[in-house]
């Protein structure tokens, strides 16, 4: 039998993929890989770019377009026996790149390149990519001896196989809660789009009445619009405690598996000769030292809790006056807080999502970005996909040529993962066979459709989908040849936030909501009354959201500084010392938030959550720009084209900003965008 994982000349045939094709393809990839090394060290006397570095760029690019498909489609169309077939080979896949990243012999041949790059007449990018791959080997271990090494190279094998646990923890801990309603007066509030997905959810599953999830449509709805009380302490405590010992079904407990996590990190980076793991992590960033970043989310807390305690006290008071909750808790901050948005400013979350159809809201992203940047995006329908929901788009340049294509996964479903991402299928690289453009997976868990309605998404989804799509126009856009750092490779990870961060800036503009709303039965744009009111909601609460990002920011760091942590117990208590410092909303003792935080625990962003803070000050003082010169200006959108998405890791992130905005960064526009300064308010 074809095993078609082993074509990669192609896009993946995701209908045709085996779980029993997993292991067999990528067990070929590597004894390949090892025995191209292998030769190319023996044989090559005087390593150069061509003879070297591109046939193993070659190789690379293959093991990375046979493993692509495999990891998103475990994350995508999660089943057992996938499931199995990706965990068995994370050991293999981590033993081979602690094994490249240890061989002295490939790291010289590297380093003779650089030595003699004036003379090989390496370009700025090959410089770069090159200082970059040198710095891997320094952080895989290549300067321990070989006692150290081998623990190095254990630690990631290790490593890799509890963050999937973790992930798959969460995932499995989420489908497996569900609540069966049969008398719809305990939904009394919640708004007939959430209703008939949840009456659509039960028939899904053969069952009679209604079904809340723990899926994010379905757990937003019924904190948002449950009257029962009791409802939502339930959905909140469920979702709240989901991977931990306080959840119903305790199977899935991630307590322990964080602490092993934390604990082998700290070894990792001591090994290395880091003092803890923030700094290991902290080194390949933009930031200088986590306690520079540390300062960096004080002084943002300092100058935003005032504004959230008084957020705070201001719902408080509404939901004992207006509402009869005489103590707020925290499964009822959503609910009051939807109600006091009515009150103030005359309309619901819900009141948005009729101009919000899923294809206008595409129709109209498309569009913004096409005279942004020139291009011109086209759906495909003949390709090859892993559930029918998905969608296929080429991007055409200036001159009508393919420049890239995407997949888009919109809709939250079972045995998905939650949350929303953009990863790469693979990258743009240029090789003595031509030019591989770049494929993104782009994929949310926005609300899907129900009955005969068309998607209709809440004001935040659309946000989340141009955040996502940002990510995407970095991956795909780049003009950088080499696969160490074009799109979103070798940039520094508290700067890739900027191009997403940067896209949700037109949600809030009259002419970006102008593009993408039209009433789904009338087909009229967004009523002036109704922008205005979402212009006068636009920063309800951002003080309380903001605390709540630096809550997580600082809680990531400082169990990524303190060495000392080898409990779940001592994990929560850096948890409920920082929410003493920053947060204003009381959380319940059962809750483990920390249980279901994948992005560190699961992702890449551990000792890095922070980076969405610190790009943030890029992106607001980049859209800054815009709002001065003009928003759809051709000059400007060509400008962050050519300065910060065609660059991808070629050079430091700060120098592609620099060039785009002519000084450094300002944190005034964050301040301002956020309403947290006086002429924002």
């Amino acid at each position: 039998m074809k095993n078609y994982l082993l074509d990669t000349s192609t896009l993946p045939a995701f209908s045709k993929i085996s779980a029993s094709d997993v292991e067999p393809a990528l067990d070929l990839c590597l004894k390949e890989n090892r025995e191209l090394l292998k030769n190319l060290i023996a044989d090559t006397t005087s390593p150069t770019w061509e003879n070297f570095i591109q046939p193993l760029e070659k190789a690379e690019n293959r093991l990375s377009r046979i493993w692509s498909p495999v990891s998103h489609m475990n994350a995508v169309v999660n089943t057992p026996e996938l499931r199995d077939a990706y965990n068995n080979c994370l050991p293999k896949l981590s033993e081979y790149s602690s094994e490249m990243g240890q061989n002295k012999d490939f790291f010289k041949a590297m380093q003779s390149i650089q030595d003699r790059q004036d003379e090989l007449s390496l370009n700025n990018a090959q410089r770069k990519n090159l200082n970059d791959a040198l710095l891997d080997f320094k952080r895989s271990g290549i300067d321990l001896d070989e006692e150290n090494q081998a623990r190095f190279k254990e630690i990631n094998q290790t490593l890799s196989q509890l963050s999937s646990k973790f992930s798959d923890n969460v995932l499995d801990a989420t489908t497996d809660w569900t609540l069966q309603i049969s008398d719809i007066d305990a939904l009394k509030g919640m708004p007939e789009s959430a209703l008939n997905a949840a009456a659509q959810s039960a028939k899904q599953r053969d069952m009679d009445g209604w079904l809340l999830t723990l899926e994010f449509p379905s757990f937003h709805a019924v904190m948002t619009y449950a009257d029962d009380r009791a409802l939502r302490e339930k959905v909140y405590t469920a979702f709240t405690t989901r991977a931990s010992d306080q959840a119903d079904n305790t199977s899935f407990d991630n307590s322990q598996t964080m602490a092993e996590i934390l604990k082998l990190r700290q070894e990792e980076a001591q090994l290395l000769g880091f003092k803890h793991y923030a700094d290991y992590s902290v080194d390949v960033k933009m930031a200088e030292s986590p306690q520079q970043i540390i300062t960096f989310l004080e002084e943002l807390a300092e100058k935003s809790h005032p504004h959230a305690v008084r957020e705070f006290a201001e719902l408080t008071e509404f939901a004992k006056a207006e509402l009869g909750i005489s103590e707020l808790k925290a499964w009822d901050v959503g609910y009051a807080s939807d109600k006091l948005k009515q009150k103030l400013f005359n309309f619901s979350s819900e009141d948005l999502k009729p101009y919000f159809p899923a294809d206008h809201v595409l129709k109209g992203l498309f569009e913004l970005v096409e005279s942004l940047y020139n291009i011109k995006i086209k759906q495909k329908t003949d390709f090859d996909t892993w559930h029918p929901d998905v969608r296929f788009y080429e991007i055409l340049n200036k001159d009508g040529d393919v420049q890239a294509q995407f997949y888009l996964d919109l809709y939250a479903r079972q045995h998905k993962r939650g949350g929303a991402w953009m990863a790469d299928c693979c990258g743009r690289f240029r090789s003595d066979e031509g030019l591989q453009i770049p494929v993104a997976f782009m994929t949310c868990n926005s609300s899907s459709p129900t009955g005969d309605k068309p998607a209709l998404f809440t004001h935040d989804e659309v946000i989340t989908l141009f955040h996502e799509f940002g990510h995407g126009l970095h991956h795909m856009l780049t003009e950088v040849d080499y696969l160490g750092i074009s799109g979103i490779s070798g940039v520094e990870w508290d700067a890739v936030e900027l191009p997403s961060q940067f896209m949700e800036n037109w949600c809030w503009q009259r002419e970006g909501l102008d593009l993408i709303t039209a009433h789904y039965e009338t087909g009229e744009k967004m009523p002036d009354e109704l922008f205005e009111k979402i212009k006068a909601a636009q920063h309800f609460q951002s003080a309380m959201a903001m605390v709540r990002q630096l809550e997580f920011s600082l809680f990531d760091l400082r169990i990524h500084m303190d060495t000392s942590i080898e409990t779940p117990e001592q994990i929560q208590q850096v948890l409920n010392d920082t929410r003493q410092q920053v947060s204003v909303v009381p959380a319940p003792e059962s809750n483990r938030f920390q249980n279901g935080f994948t992005h560190i625990f699961a992702g890449g962003y551990a000792a890095g959550y922070y980076s969405y803070k610190w790009a943030e000050v890029l992106s607001a003082d980049a859209f800054a720009r815009f709002e001065e010169e003009g928003l759809f200006s051709p000059e400007v959108g060509n400008d962050f084209l050519s300065h910060v998405l065609q660059q991808g890791g070629s050079r430091p992130a700060m120098e592609s900003f620099v060039a785009f905005r002519g000084r450094e960064p300002s944190v005034d526009a964050l301040l301002r965008h956020n309403g947290l300064t006086e002429d924002a308010a």
